[in-house]
């Protein structure tokens, strides 16, 4: 996969303050649940077996920084999982944190995770062999870019059934 690397990146944007501090009192668990259920759709059925061997039942966060709001889940050897918030949130084996900008840009393959890793804008706490192992399982599979304009089509109920239980769209 061939994705952009600038050596001088551009700063990213940023969710206000205030907006933050208001996501930072919702509840975090369906959140959770978005995000596996994006999770399950797009990259589920493309997880090497090694890898979902090592993930088994390993407790994951994505915190985003800006937003400050984390979301937690697990491999179950199927799919994704939620959890109810980690408390505290080290208890999770791997943490990936970074903006909610520099988050959207990796979701469409604008931004590579090493750049935003050495500038500092994408960290991982942890476990961070198993953090590396997820991130170059990723760059191996061939994924569609995050495109918003085709959610609609694909984040359909019908379409979004069809994905989970078979079955035309």
């Amino acid at each position: 996969m061939n994705l952009p690397s600038h050596s001088a990146l551009p700063e990213p944007l940023r969710i206000p303050a205030p907006v933050g501090a208001v996501l930072s009192r919702l509840p975090a668990y369906p959140g959770s649940v978005l995000l596996v259920t994006a999770l399950n759709l797009a990259l589920a059925r493309h997880l090497p077996d090694d890898v979902g061997q090592l993930l088994q039942h390993k407790k994951m966060r994505v915190h985003v920084r800006d937003a400050r709001v984390g979301f937690d889940f697990a491999w179950t050897g199927r799919r994704f999982a939620p959890h109810a918030p980690l408390v505290p949130p080290a208890t999770a084996d791997v943490t990936l944190s970074a903006t909610a900008h520099d988050f959207l840009l990796l979701a469409q393959r604008r931004q590579d995770p090493d750049t935003l890793f050495f500038s500092r804008r994408l960290s991982m706490e942890g476990d961070t062999e198993l953090g590396l192992v997820v991130k170059n399982a990723l760059d191996a599979i061939e994924l569609p870019v995050l495109d918003p304009r085709e959610w609609a089509r694909t984040l359909s109920p019908r379409a979004v059934r069809a994905r989970l239980f078979g079955g035309r769209p």
